[in-house]
C-alpha cells in the first residue's frame, strides 16, 4: 500500500512526537529536518532534536546547533537541537552519585559511593539510557507543538525507545527490593530509626515510576507518535528495517512508514547515460518492488540531487519532494 506525509498527517491530526530510523548513511537526518521543516511551514512550533551521538544536524543547517535549541535560520518556528551527550551523561552520572549517596546512608553501610557510581555508570546501555532522559526532560517541557526527533541508527533507537520498558522492569523490581530492604534496615540499621522516616530513594523511585510510565504512554499512543523508517534501494538498509520493524510493533511504537531516500529519476535518462547509471536504476526498480511487497505503508520518495543536501534552500528541496 502506498499513501504520502499529507495523508498521514490528515489521518493523525494530533500527531506529536515523530521519530526517524534506519540503517547509518541512509539519510535519517535529511528526511527529518525535511519533515520538520514542512510541519513548521503549516504554523506549528516544532523542535527537530538530534538523539545521535555521531551529530550532523549541524552540518546539515550550516548553522551552530550543538547543546542548545537554535531558531534555524531563515523559518519562524523551527528550532533545532542536537543534544550534548558528554553533558548529558555527566549530568546522568551526578544524579546516580546523589541517589547511591542517599541508598548508602539511609541504609547506614559505611563505604564510598565511588565503586558503585562506576559499576552503575560502565552499564553498556548507559548512554541510551542517558539519552531517553535527556529526550524525557525534552518532551515533558512540552515547549513546542511538534516534536521531531532523529535517531541513532536503528540498533541503537531500538535501545533508546526501549528503555521505558526496562525502566519499568527496573523500577518495579527496584521498588519491591526497597520496601523488603526497609524492614531488613530497622532490625540491622547502626543507628535506631524509627519506621516511620521517609525514604528519600524510595520516593524518588515511586516519582520515576511516574515519569517512565507517562513516556511510554506517549510513545505508545498512535494518535500521538510514530517511527518511520528511511531507506536507500539497497539490500542492506532494507534488511534492516525487516529486521526491526516487528520488535517496534510488538513493543506498541506505531510505525509511521517507511520513506525511500536517493531514488535516481528515470526522466533523467538520456541516450548518452552512463552504463553505471542504468544499472544503478535497474537495481533499485528491483529493490522499489522488494519494498512495496514487504512494507504495508510506503509513504514517500525522494530523489537524489545533483548535489549533496546541505543548507536550508536544499532541504526545502527535499521537503517539496516529500510533501509534493
Amino acid at each position: 500500500m502506498k499513501s504520502t506525509m499529507q495523508e498521514f498527517f490528515q489521518k493523525y491530526p494530533k500527531i506529536k512526537y515523530l521519530y526517524f530510523g534506519g540503517k547509518g548513511g541512509v539519510g535519517k537526518t535529511v528526511v527529518a529536518c525535511a519533515t520538520a521543516l514542512w510541519c513548521a511551514k503549516q504554523g506549528k512550533k516544532t523542535l527537530l532534536a538530534s538523539t545521535n551521538p555521531v551529530h550532523s544536524l549541524t552540518t546539515l543547517l550550516e548553522q551552530d546547533v550543538f547543546g542548545k535549541e537554535t531558531l534555524v535560520n531563515g523559518t519562524d518556528s523551527l528550532y533545532a537541537l542536537e543534544i550534548d551527550t558528554k553533558e548529558t551523561i555527566e549530568r546522568s552520572k551526578k544524579e546516580i552519585e546523589e541517589k547511591i549517596s542517599w541508598f548508602l546512608k539511609f541504609a547506614d553501610i559505611p563505604v564510598k559511593a565511588d565503586d558503585f557510581i562506576e559499576t552503575a555508570t560502565m552499564n553498556p546501555a548507559f548512554e541510551e539510557s542517558a539519552m531517553f532522559e535527556n529526550m524525557t526532560n525534552i518532551i515533558f517541557e512540552d515547549k513546542y507543538d511538534l516534536y521531531v526527533f532523529d535517531t541513532a541508527p536503528t540498533a541503537n533507537a531500538r535501545r533508546l525507545l526501549g528503555m521505558s520498558k526496562v525502566y519499568t522492569l527496573w523500577v518495579d523490581k527496584m521498588l519491591k527490593s526497597r520496601q523488603e530492604a526497609d524492614e531488613m534496615r530497622i532490625k540491622l540499621s547502626f543507628k535506631k530509626k524509627t519506621k516511620e522516616e521517609k525514604d528519600p530513594l524510595l520516593e524518588y523511585l515511586t516519582q520515576f515510576r511516574g515519569r517512565i510510565e507517562k513516556m511510554r504512554d506517549l510513545l505508545t499512543d498512535e494518535q500521538l507518535s510514530a517511527f518511520f523508517f528511511v531507506t536507500l534501494l539497497e539490500s542492506l538498509p532494507i534488511a534492516v528495517i525487516r529486521r526491526f520493524i516487528g520488535w517496534f510493533k510488538d513493543f506498541g511504537i506505531p510505525i509511521g512508514g517507511v520513506i525511500i531516500n536517493e531514488v535516481i529519476e528515470k526522466s533523467e535518462i538520456s541516450d548518452d547515460t552512463a552504463e553505471f547509471i542504468l544499472n544503478r536504476i535497474k537495481m533499485q526498480d528491483r529493490y522499489k518492488d522488494e519494498v512495496y511487497k514487504s512494507f504495508s505503508n510506503v509513504c514517500g520518495e525522494i530523489p537524489l540531487f545533483e548535489r549533496e543536501v546541505r543548507g536550508v534552500d536544499m532541504v526545502k528541496r527535499v521537503s517539496e519532494k516529500l510533501f509534493p
